[in-house]
């Protein structure tokens, strides 16, 4: 494998391997498709200072000049931030294509899985892994970070399936892919936009060192595959579960009458809903992002103990 023709390690990121400090990786779409500008170079940067404070490095991936890079530059950062949703949206199946042609890409959860992977990062943080949509028996609309989950060591800290999802599909799903989804101090799933989904949880950790344990015997018995650490959004930022689903039922219906299909509608829906909410729902998937990035540090950081 040719990693130094394709990966670039950002200098506080090649630093902190070279020195055996924790490293937290963090994807890119929650920049170019995931929140406008300036809104989003704002919340990724302070994303990277919340990791660097609990004694973590912060690795930002995304595609540039025909290289993955990891542990993106604050002036590669805001300039992601500005191109928005023109830059390419990269899962695995997007990766040589967007490397051949040298355009701006910014990493899903599964892009950002396999170069954290590549990197030699463990832990991961973002906001909410994609999943089956709602609707999938019928057009088979599951999203590529699940498989992803199945196959690459990586573990995501998130706030559980993004809730314009169906989520007790999405969690039958990873069952049968064998992957552990763990929550952390509750027992119920979460849902994004809220603390809890209804949906039991099969495994509640309440620790970080418990979760980093989990981890490494998994990995050091050669189970194969991600791990989903589904982390409740603090309880002050909770939006309200019925303003939350009319607002997605109402984005859903307009998706569906504009024709927006296949990696268009997650963005498209996130917009919807953030204006449906006057902006209410932004400010949560902000604050849930930021507890995320503080789990996955301390996550990190006992790994290495």
């Amino acid at each position: 494998m040719n990693l130094e023709k394709y990966l670039i390690l950002g200098e506080e990121v090649r630093s902190a391997k070279q020195n055996g400090r924790p490293l937290v990786a963090l994807e890119s779409t929650i920049i170019s498709h995931g929140m406008p500008y300036p809104e989003n170079v704002k919340t990724a940067l302070e994303v990277e200072d919340i990791v660097r404070a609990q004694g973590a490095v912060p690795a930002t991936i995304a595609l540039l000049d025909g290289k993955i890079v990891a542990g993106l530059s604050p002036a590669e950062i805001d300039e992601l931030g500005k191109k928005g949703q023109s830059a390419v949206k990269v899962s695995r199946r997007d990766i040589p294509a967007a490397l051949a042609k040298k355009v701006p890409g910014a990493t899903t959860v599964a892009g950002t899985m396999i170069a954290a992977q590549l990197a030699g990062i463990e832990v991961f943080a973002t906001g909410g892994i994609g999943g089956a949509h709602r609707g999938a028996q019928r057009t088979f609309d599951i999203s590529a970070d699940l498989s992803e989950l199945a196959r690459t060591n990586v573990a995501v800290v998130c706030a559980g399936v993004k809730a314009i999802l169906d989520i007790g599909l999405t969690l039958e799903i990873l069952e049968t892919l064998g992957v552990p989804v763990i929550c952390y101090g509750t027992d119920y799933f979460p849902a994004f936009y809220t603390r809890s989904s209804g949906l039991k949880a099969e495994c509640r950790l309440d620790t970080p060192a418990e979760i980093a344990r989990a981890l490494r015997a998994k990995w050091d018995l050669g189970l194969s595959g991600g791990v989903v650490v589904a982390n409740p959004v603090p309880a002050e930022f909770e939006a309200d579960p019925a303003t939350i689903e009319m607002a997605i039922s109402l984005a859903l219906d307009e998706a569906g009458k504009s024709g927006i299909t296949g990696k268009r509608i997650t963005p498209y829906l996130l917009e919807a809903i953030t204006r449906v909410t006057c902006g209410k729902s932004l400010a949560t998937n902000i604050a849930l992002v930021k507890n995320n990035a503080f789990l996955a540090a301390e996550i990190a950081c006992s790994l290495k103990l």
